[in-house]
């Protein structure tokens, strides 16, 4: 295996990470902006308030694209197999 190939590794693993990582962070995010300037509009400090719209954010992301993400790993670990074994095959 050439460093080349390495590199080629750790960036798809860098992709894949992003794939996974992403969508929950980004929607939890965006949900978190909202609650808190409806805080500040309102003026009410309550800590629930916060976090429950985030949980139930995270929730629906994860029920949508739960298939998707399952789908990215599953082709991401069977390139990654599949290069292991020529590697070891050569």
């Amino acid at each position: 295996m050439t460093a080349a190939d390495t590199g080629t590794a750790l960036a798809e693993a860098m992709l894949v990470a992003i794939k996974m990582g992403g969508p929950p962070l980004v929607a939890t995010l965006i949900v978190g902006v909202l609650v808190a300037l409806f805080q500040a509009v309102t003026q009410i400090n309550e800590a629930t308030l916060a976090f429950l719209p985030k949980l139930l954010a995270l929730g629906v992301t994860m029920t949508v694209l739960g298939s998707f993400m399952l789908a990215t790993l599953v082709t991401y670990t069977q390139q990654l197999f599949d290069r292991m074994i020529a590697v070891g095959g050569s």
